[in-house]
């Protein structure tokens, strides 16, 4: 079948259908959360969910965007959505049999995060050969209202189909969601992207590729700082996210409905934000929009979090946290896609993901047990620490673990703030110019493909 749709129309129809596919996946993880923390009781069994998914993805990063720049980009689309579908049936296989434990999720996140590894910086790539440069940062608002939308939907569709039709139930809505992926992904043109200087400069073996995405940021200061910003926040920020699910439910007697209040109202922050940004396109000078995104998300989505102690309080700062992180994450977005080569995308992106994201598996590893033996005895009536911190927190079940929220956000703040004082960091967008406007950048058109 010949694809007729590009442009920013075709990018808006794979959007859609991702939104589609991430309200069956949304609501999967939001059940299986539930089955977990009810199963254990611990923050550390919902943190090392996170970390098995992510420690693959960090690692197969930059051979994956090697594979990327060198393949057919649609395909590459394809097959990591295909990969996640069979994570989600081997879950539902084993819910049916009556064999799921914990150790399956994690080894399901094992296979997510590499299919993961794949779809991002192709997703990623895409929006470069499929729309104008001026569309960029609006193209990535729609890539993130596919992903809050569905954070409203799926907690609500979650909490009514557990009681309606179970786990397995919501595992086989999951699995037929996929199918919207597949099909709006056919009826798109997905263009290769033009040979480039860096391009050329990048070909070798797999293993040359994939160092070239981190010789190409170490080059260039400024994208190297943009990184460490990056790689810091998200250190920091798992801290506190890895246990913040498990804070709700502790704090609430494993109440569904809080945290799907709390994970329904970031999907409606989220997608006011994703909208904001596809119209607005972000700040002038994006990287405000980065900067400030962390100052502020860190401040919403950790600080004033941890410091509630009701659902509504919760649920508006999760609000506010989610409406910040589409035009953080969609200014960054906006000056990669700008100063990178389309074809070498893949590569640099992919590096790029595994410098800001190496270090949340330890802060993962970390979390957990820090807020079940050391934190949360300390914040119980009489502990150590209630006396300094009760006053602010509370103390009891999920105290331990509201405190370790408000440490990591006020980290958090620092780190976008300390952005400001190195001028490769907040002048980013001048010392580096956009791949169209180097001397001699382009080489020749590669054939069209897929």
């Amino acid at each position: 079948m010949q694809p007729y749709l590009t442009g920013l129309r075709g990018f808006t129809l794979v959007a859609f259908g991702q939104l589609v596919s991430l309200v069956g996946s949304g609501m999967s993880q939001f059940a299986l959360t539930i089955w977990a923390f009810e199963k254990t009781g611990l923050a550390t069994s919902l943190a090392l969910m996170g970390f098995f998914y992510m420690v693959p993805l960090i690692l197969i990063s930059p051979f994956a965007g090697a594979w990327v720049d060198r393949g057919n980009r649609k395909l590459m689309m394809m097959v990591s959505d295909l990969g996640a579908a069979l994570g989600t049936l081997a879950v539902f296989l084993l819910y049916l049999s009556g064999g799921l434990e914990i150790w399956h999720l994690y080894m399901v996140g094992v296979l997510n995060g590499l299919t993961n590894a794949f779809q991002w910086p192709a997703y990623s790539a895409a929006i470069s050969t499929m729309v104008d440069k001026k569309d960029y940062a609006r193209a990535n608002g729609l890539l993130a209202l596919a992903e809050s939308a569905s954070g409203i939907g799926a907690p609500i569709l979650a909490g009514i189909f557990l009681g309606l039709v179970g786990l397995g139930g919501i595992l086989l809505l999951d699995l037929a969601t996929f199918a919207a992926a597949f099909l709006t992904l056919i009826l798109v043109h997905v263009p290769q992207p033009k040979q480039s200087r860096a391009g050329l400069e990048s070909r070798g073996s797999l293993l040359a590729e994939a160092v070239y995405g981190f010789r190409f940021i170490f080059a260039r200061p400024s994208l190297l700082g943009l990184q460490t910003v990056f790689l810091l926040g998200n250190l920091v920020a798992n801290l506190g996210s890895a246990i913040m699910a498990a804070m709700i439910l502790a704090r609430t007697a494993s109440s569904e409905t809080a945290l799907a209040t709390v994970q329904s109202a970031a999907g409606i922050g989220g997608v006011l934000g994703g909208l904001l940004l596809s119209t607005w396109g972000g700040p002038r000078r994006k990287v405000h929009g980065v900067l400030l995104g962390w100052v502020l998300s860190s401040f919403f989505g950790s600080v004033l979090l941890g410091l509630g102690q009701s659902v509504w309080v919760w649920a508006l700062c999760a609000f506010t946290f989610a409406l910040i992180v589409p035009i953080l994450n969609g200014s960054n977005q906006a000056i990669w896609q700008a100063k990178v080569p389309p074809d070498v995308q893949g590569k640099v992106f992919s590096a790029r993901r595994m410098i800001a994201w190496v270090a949340g598996p330890l802060a993962m590893l970390i979390a957990g047990p820090l807020a079940d033996r050391v934190l949360t005895p300390a914040m119980m009536p009489g502990g150590s620490l209630a006396g300094l911190f009760g006053g602010l927190l509370g103390v009891g079940p999920g105290a331990g673990m509201a405190l370790l929220l408000v440490v990591s956000g006020l980290l958090g703040m620092a780190v976008g703030l300390g952005g400001y004082l190195f001028r490769v960091i907040r002048e980013a967008e001048d010392l580096i110019p956009d791949h169209d406007q180097t001397p001699g950048a382009l080489i020749r058109a590669e054939p069209v493909g897929q």
